[in-house]
């Protein structure tokens, strides 16, 4: 591959060459679509490359920046000047490049439901030969709480903000963990005893990396994710007491650093 040379996150005209550099440069505008713009944290870039780079280059260029991405480049698609590109398609000076993650409906590794969560089937779907492990983890509605008896509970969200940053997670988890993949999926609305809430499935080559992985995923969905619970009992009805937010989040912290949810 073409050596690149630094992003030009500033914006500005001026960009650092190394100085061993002595060819032409060009800059493309990349652009950044779906998950690929949350992991990015920016829905596009100016990119300085040197002549005769190709979109390739550019995959490599992020996949070497967002470590999530590393082994799946397969599953995301190229364009180049709203035109669909194989890697080796040359670019010029004031191209336009978008990656591009699998559209809507393909199988995302995080959903938000309001009917019954199939566990079994959610376990089929995401094992391969080469798995050694798989973890799952339920979350159940259970028949008391508060020292009363449970009747039902009811949850609701922010969902498009919950969908969101429920994907980041597996791909903060993917990144963190030795694991080969994982799913999540979280119930809202009326939930009755037995029922589940929330799924977690990971797996991965050994053992150790799932178990650590689905226990950080779920702590984690209970301290960040904009979810809240109601409890119904025979004499009325509370919001459940969630977890603290972490510091970088509450109101009046003014804190402007990006969320690290194991923080």
């Amino acid at each position: 591959m073409v050596g690149l040379l630094p992003v030009n996150y500033s914006r500005v005209s001026a960009v650092w060459y190394p100085r061993c550099f002595t060819g032409t440069v060009m800059r493309v505008r990349v652009l950044f679509f779906g998950v690929l713009k949350d992991l990015a944290g920016r829905s596009s870039d100016l990119l300085t490359l040197p002549d005769e780079a190709t979109a390739g280059d550019v995959l490599e260029h992020y996949e070497a920046r967002i470590p999530s991405l590393t082994g799946k480049l397969s599953a995301i698609a190229v364009s180049v000047n709203q035109e669909y590109a194989r890697p080796e398609r040359k670019l010029h000076s004031g191209d336009e490049v978008a990656l591009l993650p699998p559209v809507s409906g393909g199988l995302p590794r995080a959903a938000i439901v309001r009917g019954k969560i199939d566990t079994a089937a959610a376990l089929e779907k995401i094992k391969q030969p080469e798995d050694g492990a798989a973890v799952v983890f339920e979350g159940v509605v259970r028949d008391h709480s508060r020292g009363r008896r449970t009747l039902f509970l009811e949850y609701e969200a922010y969902e498009e903000m919950a969908r969101r940053q429920m994907e980041s997670l597996t791909e903060q988890a993917l990144a963190r963990f030795q694991i080969r993949d994982v799913a999540m999926v979280h119930r809202l609305g009326r939930l009755e005893i037995g029922e589940t809430s929330v799924l977690i499935v990971v797996v991965s080559a050994h053992r150790a990396a799932a178990f650590e992985s689905c226990r950080w995923l779920i702590d984690t969905i209970k301290r960040t994710i904009p979810i809240w619970k109601k409890e119904h009992f025979e004499d009325g009805a509370v919001w459940a007491d969630g977890e603290p937010f972490p510091e970088q989040v509450v109101a009046g912290t003014h804190s402007r650093g990006a969320l690290h949810p194991s923080e």
